[in-house]
């Protein structure tokens, strides 16, 4: 009795080393594979860098540009702000007609007018002016470290945009020749089916996995095609041929240090501390309201008979009884004040969770390549040994598909392992807030948050200050 009636196997001429040689075809699977990849990855074109497609990003995104107009509307309640400090001058003109009977029985008519001007400064009002522009600057600072935060998402987006496409480009590969390579052993199979050294049951096996190879294929082709629109809404561009990765950055040596620079770094923290700042200041303002308010006012109007009317004094004035509105008012504050305190502790928590599940992620992606490499050197072993016991009639063709297939899982496997890791270590920098074209030294001009600011924390008019803020906007419109 032969071996493989003892196992209950046939024994399966297709690897009897007559015809389709494996170890020949799997060499040139591999081959080609790599070749293919390489002419993917590196294209004839020039290559574009992952710094590239950063700066494109920063440049390209409307989110960026979106709350970028949100920072300068902020800036301009700074200036609306200063402008209440300021001298309010204003005209006014008034015409009055008017009738009254005469003692005959007619009506005089009367028409009077007069036109002048108007001031008004502000001398004391309880702090609640001064106040009121310190609050709008904290909240000026407040809308900056939400940009940040937005510049953050705009660059990991695109760094998960890039890796995303390079690895669904190697998967694109890895199915394509493993379509070629199953399908030159059907071909194989049916003309020797067709001498009869093989049976049906073969030519099915292989027809069977060259369906699932195909089915595969197109799974990756959609993949691809899917990473492809996201690299498009995340830079502005279609990918072209996309470099391999440098050296990921540095981030943190532990959880605890990236907890801790995430706790003084990241724009979420700064923006809450920045707004428990404007929130106590609300406070306080709410105090000045119940306070009295002087200011100095003149007026200087002339009629219709050219008369001249000027006056000059001070106009006192503060509440006495409001129905209880000021002290709602002042309620309010206060709970709007402990609101933003709470919302500090809810920030430092999430910020926290962030760091630990970026870190987690990352040990995750970093044990998972490990074990990645670890399963292609197994699975190479294993697919030579089942090739060698199917030369033998210990295994079918079945064996040798499946274990083929194992090795061409494990390589897939380590290409997603690459992307993850990747991924994840952007994902830690940005959960500490160092996610910035400026931390990562991208080498391109960034948007100056001060600029506009600088022009109209004056609160300028139609004047010299007035021209800078328009040479101002042009810059800005440029970048």
């Amino acid at each position: 009795m032969s071996q493989a009636q003892i196992s209950g196997r046939r024994r399966s001429p297709t690897y009897s080393g007559k015809g389709l040689n494996v170890g020949s075809s799997m060499k040139a699977f591999l081959i080609v594979a790599v070749a293919t990849i390489s002419i993917a990855m590196s294209g004839g074109a020039k290559a574009e860098t992952l710094t590239d497609t950063l700066i494109k990003a920063y440049k390209h995104s409307g989110l960026l540009d979106q709350n970028r107009a949100v920072l300068r509307a902020a800036d301009e309640d700074v200036a609306q702000a200063v402008a209440t400090l300021r001298p309010v001058i204003g005209y006014f003109a008034t015409a009055t007609a008017s009738s009254s009977p005469s003692p005959v029985g007619l009506k005089n008519g009367h028409l009077t007018g007069n036109f002048g001007v108007s001031a008004s400064l502000l001398l004391y009002d309880g702090g609640g002016s001064r106040l009121a522009l310190d609050g709008k600057k904290e909240d000026v600072l407040a809308v900056r470290q939400a940009l940040l935060s937005i510049e953050q998402r705009v660059l990991l987006r695109a760094v998960t945009a890039y890796m995303n496409v390079r690895r669904d480009n190697e998967f694109v590969a890895l199915r394509r020749n493993n379509v070629r390579v199953i399908g030159e052993q059907l071909r194989a199979a049916k003309d020797r089916f067709e001498v009869g050294e093989v049976t049906r049951t073969d030519v099915s096996l292989a027809e069977s996995r060259l369906a699932l190879a195909r089915a595969n294929k197109a799974v990756a082709d959609g993949n691809l095609a899917r990473s492809r629109e996201e690299y498009r809404a995340a830079v502005g561009t279609y990918p072209k041929s996309l470099q391999a990765p440098p050296k990921a950055p540095a981030t943190a040596r532990s959880l605890e240090a990236a907890r801790a620079v995430a706790y003084t770094t990241h724009p979420s923290m700064k923006k809450a501390q920045h707004e428990i700042a404007s929130t106590e200041i609300g406070v306080l303002r709410a105090e000045a309201l119940m306070r009295p308010k002087l200011s100095a006012v003149g007026r200087m109007s002339v009629d219709q008979t050219g008369k001249d009317v000027s006056s000059v004094g001070l106009d006192l004035s503060g509440p006495i009884y409001q129905g209880g509105k000021l002290s709602s008012v002042y309620r309010q504050s206060m709970a709007r004040r402990d609101a933003s305190r709470a919302g500090l502790h809810i920030t430092r928590h999430e910020v926290a969770q962030e760091v630990g599940n970026a870190w987690a992620l990352l040990n995750v992606s970093r044990a998972t390549l490990a074990a990645s490499n670890r399963q292609i050197s197994a699975a190479r072993v294993a697919f030579r040994g089942v090739k060698e016991e199917a030369t033998l009639g210990a295994r079918t063709t079945l064996d040798v598909l499946d274990a083929e297939q194992e090795l061409l899982d494990a390589q897939a496997n380590r290409i997603s392992s690459v992307t993850d890791q990747y991924v994840a270590t952007y994902t830690l920098l940005s959960s500490m807030g160092l996610l910035t074209v400026e931390h990562l030294k991208l080498g391109v001009r960034t948007y100056d948050p001060t600029a506009y600011y600088n022009a109209v924390r004056n609160a300028p008019a139609h004047s010299t200050q007035g021209k800078s803020l328009d040479r101002v906007l042009r810059a800005l419109g440029k970048d």
